[in-house]
């Protein structure tokens, strides 16, 4: 599956957009201006994802990878 294809499952599941849940992890305090934080771990932010919007763990990894700035929409 494509990372595009992580994102737009992931929207369609939560009607949240990558955007979205970029907002959402700043104010959780895993992002600050945009940018992940060097001391937040991607287990942080998956139990947070799984947790709060039952979100799978590949989908998970993928919006970490997406703060981490590994990945941004439209990777294949």
């Amino acid at each position: 599956m494509s990372f595009q294809a992580y994102m737009d499952n992931i929207q369609a599941k939560t009607g949240k957009s990558p955007a979205d849940f970029k907002k959402l992890a700043e104010a959780k305090g895993f992002l600050k201006s945009g940018n992940l934080l060097p001391s937040i771990k991607a287990g942080e932010v998956v139990k947070w994802l799984k947790e709060e919007y039952d979100l799978g763990h590949g989908h998970a990894m993928a919006l970490f990878a997406l703060f981490k700035g590994t990945k941004k929409e439209g990777d294949q």
